[in-house]
């Protein structure tokens, strides 16, 4: 196997183009051999493999900066960049991240998770090396998957066209994002070359070739589809970018090595930026992933041969899932509820919502600023707009929740998928930073449920709130509680005490419910008494309830799944303080001052006490208890 003698870029240099094309197919074998063990994105980096091949080929990375946009379309990158023994880590804790990362390797010359980011990255390290007195070096920005559809990556573009420096865009055009491109550049291509008088004008042209003998017709025929080609270059994309300072290149065919191989060797040396338009497949190579490339974006751990993804035998339905069924419940009642996501209807569960309310869905693309925005405007009409983003992707719109949403005081609810810690995406996805962001801004108020019930009760309060709310749920299986068919509205501020206790009270909000109520029972065992709240609210947090706490307990213990800087615990700590009732012990559970990484979800709480024995130890130990 060719693959087998490849370890870095210098040793695809010595292949044939034929021996490119079977290293090409090895490791899309390699990638999903490794995906369907450890789950990961698939189809992404499936269809970037010949891509990913030619620019190592004609470029001399690392000397040569090849900047990535959204890393799940870099896993080639990683095989033929040194890290190809370390694959099978691909995603797994003290593992390959499954991102782009500088510490990682030298190849990996800017981070990327979150998208879009590659056109500014590189724009700047550019301009770095010019300062440095370094105008050998080339630099590639290669953005695709979607990342265009992004205000960022536009305002990269402005940029660098306006400096005119030798700069190399390669846009990897798969017509997806996550979910199918939307918006009207995406559709731009498709509206000029389907009107009807350009389809009537083809039409003719080839009704005259085809009328003519057939020794002239067959090779006037080829030279019409050549033009045609030419043309669509022209009147679409090209003048688009040639518009803002790019040179236009393309599209070309991103599957073949020959023709890749020889555009990039063509422009490198060329002056000022370029732009250079592949047309890609996303999921290339793998006939399951072809087929839906939407599902097999991001997958868990599939049989390979039957395209099956291995089950995790939970009976529980998803957050994501209970999120799903509820919106489309209450959107049944009330014709004013519209939904809102940025290029992610599967993953925040707004899929089935699209098809039955199509009139009152809207996918912004990738887009978050935007999208909150938008949702303000419709909510200053009177509407009750629901914007389903995870967490965090939601920081991206920070600006727009205060100044949009807040200020105004607008009934907008953000539902936020994929809170606390999530696994194997690592930094870049973690929704570890919500709750300390959110709780600090005005008019807002921030919930999160201990269960599915409880996440239905909330979205309906939000929705019927009129003033800006976030509810906040984690990844992965709910708990598995009855649902009951009705909703009720929870009270602004309101906890509940789940269990009295004499010793020492837990305040624990969302998710960390239950791992409290379980931490209570070692505790028992133990000869400690703890009283367990379910807090609900980060914001507003229950007065009354605090007061009575903070009266009868020497002893309290906050947890969450968010980082502690800013979070649950400051709040309560913040109410006691400022009520000078600060003659308590206490203590926060939550995540300290660390970007947290990738690995097993589980794995990863265990690191930071979050899960029940860990909570226990953290009290036990604060009241200088023998050790557990």
């Amino acid at each position: 196997m060719i693959i087998e003698r490849i370890n870095y870029p210098s040793d695809i240099k010595k292949l044939t183009i034929e021996e490119l094309c079977q290293l090409a197919g090895e490791i899309r074998d390699e990638i999903t051999d490794i995906v369907s063990i450890n789950g990961g994105h698939l189809a992404s980096s499936l269809g970037t493999v010949e891509l990913t091949i030619a620019l190592h080929y004609v470029f001399d990375a690392p000397d040569d900066k090849i900047i990535w946009d959204v890393g799940h379309q870099a896993y080639a990158h990683k095989i033929l960049t040194g890290r190809k023994d370390k694959f099978k880590t691909l995603r797994q804790f003290n593992g390959l991240s499954g991102f782009l990362k500088r510490e990682e390797s030298e190849y990996d010359v800017f981070g990327a998770g979150h998208s879009s980011t590659s056109i500014s990255a590189a724009l700047g390290i550019r301009e770095a090396l010019k300062i440095q007195g370094n105008n050998n070096a080339k630099v590639v920005a290669v953005i695709g998957d979607g990342s265009l559809t992004a205000g960022l990556a536009f305002e990269g573009l402005d940029q660098a066209g306006h400096l005119r420096r030798n700069l190399i865009v390669v846009l990897n055009d798969n017509g997806m994002s996550i979910y199918p491109n939307v918006g009207a550049l995406s559709n731009f291509f498709s509206r000029k070359m389907t009107s009807s008088k350009f389809a009537r004008i083809r039409k003719n042209i080839k009704d005259f070739i085809l009328s003519l003998p057939k020794r002239f017709s067959d090779p006037l025929y080829k030279v019409a589809q050549r033009t045609e080609a030419s043309f669509k270059s022209f009147v679409t994309p090209g003048i688009l970018f040639e518009g803002l300072g790019f040179q236009y290149i393309g599209p070309i065919k991103g599957h073949n090595l020959k023709e890749l191989i020889e555009t990039f060797n063509n422009v490198k040396n060329w002056d000022g930026a370029v732009l250079v338009h592949v047309k890609t497949q996303k999921g290339k190579g793998y006939e399951y992933a072809e087929k839906d490339p939407v599902f097999w974006h991001g997958v868990g751990p599939f049989d390979k041969k039957t395209g099956r993804v291995l089950s995790k035998n939970n009976s529980a339905p998803s957050y994501t899932k209970v999120f799903s069924d509820s919106i489309i419940k209450l959107a049944e009642q009330d014709p004013g509820i519209v939904a809102i996501t940025a290029a992610m209807p599967d993953g925040t569960g707004l899929e089935e919502f699209a098809r039955k309310f199509p009139d009152r869905f809207y996918d912004v693309g990738i887009a978050e600023q935007h999208g909150i925005t938008f949702a303000a405007g419709l909510a200053a009409e009177g509407l009750k707009p629901v914007a389903a983003i995870y967490s965090t992707f939601l920081q991206r719109a920070f600006d727009q929740v205060i100044h949009d949403v807040c200020i105004q005081n607008l009934g907008v609810t953000i539902m936020m998928d994929r809170a606390g810690i999530v696994g194997q995406d690592g930094p870049t996805h973690h929704g570890t930073f919500d709750l300390s962001y959110l709780r600090m801004i005005p008019n807002m108020t921030v919930m999160s449920p201990k269960d599915e019930e409880e996440l239905r009760h909330m979205l309906f309060t939000a929705i019927n709130l009129g003033r800006p709310c976030a509810v906040r749920y984690p990844r992965g299986s709910a708990v598995g509680v009855r649902l009951s068919g009705s909703f009720k509205l929870i009270p602004i501020g309101s906890a509940e005490m789940l269990e009295n206790g004499s010793d020492v009270a837990i305040l624990a909000i969302g998710d960390m419910v239950v791992p409290s109520l379980i931490a209570r029972n070692i505790l028992l065992s133990y000869g400690i008494s703890a009283a367990v709240v379910n807090a609900r609210f980060v914001k507003p947090v229950d007065e009354q309830l605090l007061m009575d706490i903070a009266s009868r307990f020497e002893v309290i213990v906050t947890v969450e799944n968010n980082v502690s800087a800013g979070g649950f615990g400051s709040a309560v700590m913040e109410f006691i303080n400022n009520r000078r009732m600060n003659h308590n012990r206490f203590i926060t559970i939550g995540i300290p001052d660390v970007f947290v990484q990738h690995g097993d979800q589980n794995k990863l709480k265990e690191l930071y006490d979050l899960y029940p024995e860990g909570i226990a130890k953290k009290i036990h130990t604060l009241m200088h208890k023998v050790s557990l």
